[in-house]
């Protein structure tokens, strides 16, 4: 039994079945703050650590987005949930290149990550939570972030919940799942508020739906496949598809711009990374194998390319980001 379910067990027998919104984020908040997991040998591998042309044109995105925008002196560049910091290592040398001179910061609550980000990126400040962001224009990346936060699921109108059964743990309910998540909702209303006040853009990357429908996608990854929901918890992390359709219009009504919801792999090839990849190869022709191998995996529908999707929000103010035409 791991520590954690030990003390779910504990909670559950003095208040009763939790939700599975409280499962969830008693998991992730335990499994994040006690490991890296990222990389053959953690958990699971993103984007980012495939390979540096996925955040070189992140980067090179929003230098573009930024200088159109008027280059202003003060904006930041800000992410969440940076995991060790080779997203931003890599977005920041294509932005420094551009001119951009602003503040790093994250939104980090994983000491063990930190320390990692704090080796990729030395500059940058750490928060707690969105809101303790500096009253900036930002320029924000949040790739596999929003999949991570906690869901609420419910069965015929009833929030479903999670018991002690002889067995272990189990779901108190099954039947039609529909699932919503509170959390995520006031995460990307925050994120808008933020731009349709001070300025900015924001880029969102995760797997997930265009529309909003029924069905069971929470999900558990470890050692690189999937596991039961319920087993080892906060041994493994949880994670459930993103809802882009409802994501979009916590956007809007928190008066950012929006715009429309691309595939991974068509968004980086609009925005280039097959003549970047190129370029990799004639440089490194000893690696030319492994570049094409990245390239095909962060934009093959057999690969990361169709499953990912990628939104930007952006002030009313600001034009949209390339790659959304």
């Amino acid at each position: 039994m791991t520590p954690l379910e030990r003390a779910l067990r504990e909670r559950i027998g003095a208040e009763g079945p939790i939700s599975v919104e409280a499962f969830m984020e008693a998991c992730n908040s335990y499994y994040y703050a006690t490991r890296d997991p990222l990389g053959a040998d953690g958990d699971f591998t993103t984007a980012p650590e495939i390979s540096q042309m996925f955040g070189e044109l992140i980067g090179a995105a929003l230098a573009d987005v930024w200088r159109r925008a008027g280059a202003p002196s003060d904006a930041i560049y800000a992410e969440l949930g940076p995991g060790r910091g080779t997203l931003a290592a890599d977005a920041l040398r294509l932005l420094r290149s551009g001119g951009f001179g602003g503040d790093v910061h994250f939104v980090e609550t994983s000491p063990v990550l930190r320390q990692a980000q704090a080796r990729a990126v030395p500059e940058a400040r750490w928060h707690d939570a969105l809101e303790d962001l500096p009253a900036r224009p930002l320029l924000l990346v949040a790739n596999e972030f929003l999949d991570a936060l906690p869901i609420v699921q419910t069965v015929d109108g009833i929030e479903r919940r999670v018991k002690i059964a002889a067995a272990g743990l189990a779901f108190d309910r099954d039947g039609e799942i529909v699932e919503s998540s509170p959390a995520r909702d006031a995460a990307v209303s925050t994120i808008a508020i933020c731009l349709a006040a001070r300025g900015g853009t924001a880029i969102i990357i995760d797997y997930g739906h265009e529309r909003s429908a029924g069905g069971d996608t929470l999900q558990a990854v470890r050692g690189h496949g999937f596991a039961p929901v319920l087993d080892e918890p906060g041994e493994q992390d949880l994670t459930a598809h993103v809802d882009f359709e409802a994501a979009a219009r916590a956007a809007r009504d928190a008066g950012a711009s929006v715009t429309k919801l691309v595939p991974q792999g068509e968004w980086l090839i609009q925005l280039g990374i097959e003549a970047r990849a190129q370029a990799l190869s004639r440089a490194n022709p000893e690696r030319g194998q492994d570049i094409e191998a990245a390239l095909q995996r962060l934009t093959s529908a057999n690969g990361m390319g169709r499953l990912f999707k990628v939104l930007a929000l952006h002030s009313p103010e600001w034009p949209a980001p390339a790659g959304f035409a």
